[in-house]
């Protein structure tokens, strides 16, 4: 490497790590490594800075991304994604360039993220942010592994969701037989749609746009799940569940508001109802689906079972379930300790106080 080109890396290290009251020391130590890698292999910097002097603003870059990048979701996942964009993403990091976004930027906009709303909701527009910039460096407006949003923390997640215990269970089916009895159908239908919920761990969404088409025997196809289209087993009580469901030849959903003949949209009004009859006092309609996988463990299932039936894409998220599987763990134990002792034939007990070296 000739003087003129070391020199010409080391103004340009110089310019990117700028005063210490800008960058982190983190951050100032990231670029230095960054630059001494291109040095070690003869690469300028310079040359990337060219390349990418031509970087749009952060608002334009986003409008590139939704364009380019979102036709590749799901209406679900689009809706989703443009209510986070217009509440907390568009106007963000105003007169930024792309490739001048840095961890600075991005820790004081998540910071005040978390001051406007939820913490799951703040890391859900992390990561939609994350991955903007990821796209960033693959378009070649930002250089390589600069990402800034990897050095900032989410939230921490909930470990152990809220799930009925036996006793709340018994309450609960109570009054959802008192329910049922009545005879308002949108009612009954609504009580119905909460049932499915709870034989079959779905989402509220997956059950709540259901049509008669779906239902293919024991099983429902799901069109568009969370994580795409997917199968969910239906045991005999569920698939009771179905059957007893009014039908219409005209109307294509499972669950539909009998009065206007138009897919129910709700039930919250139903299940506040419910919670304040069987006095459970705070419970969300997700949290269902966690019932379902609580006593799935505590049943002693296997928790991959366990994240089959629910559809996970990760097993991490069956994860939280395993603490309730202890008790599965522990007679798994015995009866390999207990089989081991009989292969040994003999008693593998010590004399207390016995001394064992």
């Amino acid at each position: 490497m000739t003087a003129a080109s070391l020199k010409r890396i080391v103004e340009d290290a110089l310019a990117e790590v700028g005063a210490a009251s800008i960058l982190t020391r983190h951050q100032a130590q990231m670029v230095a490594r960054r630059v001494i890698g291109y040095a070690q292999v003869g690469h300028d910097p310079a040359t990337d800075r060219k390349r990418i002097r031509s970087a749009p603003r952060f608002d334009d870059f986003l409008g590139e991304y939704w364009s380019r990048w979102s036709p590749q979701w799901k209406a679900s996942t689009l809706e989703t994604h443009n209510g986070y964009r217009r509440q907390y993403l568009d106007g963000a990091f105003k007169g930024i360039f792309i490739d001048e976004l840095n961890e600075e930027h991005v820790t004081k906009w998540f910071a005040d993220l978390n001051n406007r709303t939820g913490p799951g909701a703040a890391n859900r527009t992390l990561e939609i942010l994350k991955n903007m910039l990821n796209k960033a460096e693959v378009w070649g407006y930002r250089l390589e592994n600069t990402n800034p949003c990897q050095s900032v923390r989410p939230n921490k997640r909930r470990q152990c969701e809220r799930f009925l215990s036996t006793e709340e269970l018994e309450r609960f089916g109570e009054v959802l037989t008192e329910l049922r009895a009545n005879d308002n159908l949108t009612i009954r239908c609504g009580c119905a749609v909460i049932t499915l919920l709870l034989l079959t761990g779905c989402r509220y969404r997956e059950i709540l746009t259901l049509q008669s088409q779906d239902v293919k025997g024991n099983r429902l196809l799901l069109r568009d799940s969370k994580t795409g289209p997917r199968t969910v087993w239906l045991g005999s009580a569920a698939r009771e569940v179905i059957d007893s469901l009014p039908r219409h030849v005209k109307i294509p959903w499972l669950f539909w508001n009998c009065q206007y003949r138009r897919p129910m949209r709700s039930i919250q009004h139903l299940w506040e109802t419910i919670l304040v009859l069987a006095g459970l006092g705070k419970l969300r309609i997700h949290d269902l689906r966690h019932t379902f996988a609580s006593h799935g463990a505590m049943s002693k299932e296997t928790l991959p079972m366990i994240g089959r039936l629910l559809g996970h894409a990760n097993h991490q998220s069956t994860a939280r379930y395993a603490h309730l599987d202890d008790g599965h763990l522990l007679d798994a134990a015995q009866q390999i300790g207990d089989a081991v002792e009989r292969l040994m034939g003999a008693p593998l007990k010590y004399p207390i106080g016995s001394d064992i070296s």
